[in-house]
């Protein structure tokens, strides 16, 4: 089972990865990073992203119709943002404990695949091990 920089190397060899990163969304710190960071500063960007990740996921309105108060898991499975020029994707780990951390893969549009992107993402994340 793959760490945190295996997880992050695999999410860069996706066509268009411009970077990656593992956020945790309630302190907006990146706990680990690779490849170009949006707008030019890591931390910037992680907490930036931190800050979109929490608002969907402590909103009720996008929780599954069936989801129960105090789940363990996030509410939200991926958040997609777009721009001119490229693709944010957000994907909430699942994890045996509380958590509260999320994949920032950062795409270039010309050459990314948004499809593949979402469900490799899911599948690195579903593999993550933390702790």
């Amino acid at each position: 089972m793959p760490g945190i920089d295996e997880c992050l190397l695999e999410a860069m060899r996706l066509p268009g990865a411009r970077g990656a990163a593992l956020v945790d969304w309630t302190s907006g710190l990146a706990l680990g990073t690779v490849g170009e960071p949006p707008g030019g500063d890591h931390e910037a960007a992680a907490a930036e992203a931190a800050e979109l990740a929490r608002l969907a996921a402590e909103q009720r309105a996008f929780a599954p119709g069936d989801a129960e108060e105090g789940e363990a898991d996030p509410p939200v499975e991926d958040l997609i943002l777009s721009n001119r020029d490229s693709y944010h994707v957000l994907r909430f780990v699942r994890t045996s404990f509380d958590s509260s951390v999320f994949l920032h893969l950062w795409l270039a549009r010309a050459d990314g695949n948004l499809a593949l992107a979402r469900i490799r993402l899911g599948e690195t994340a579903g593999r993550l091990v933390l702790g």
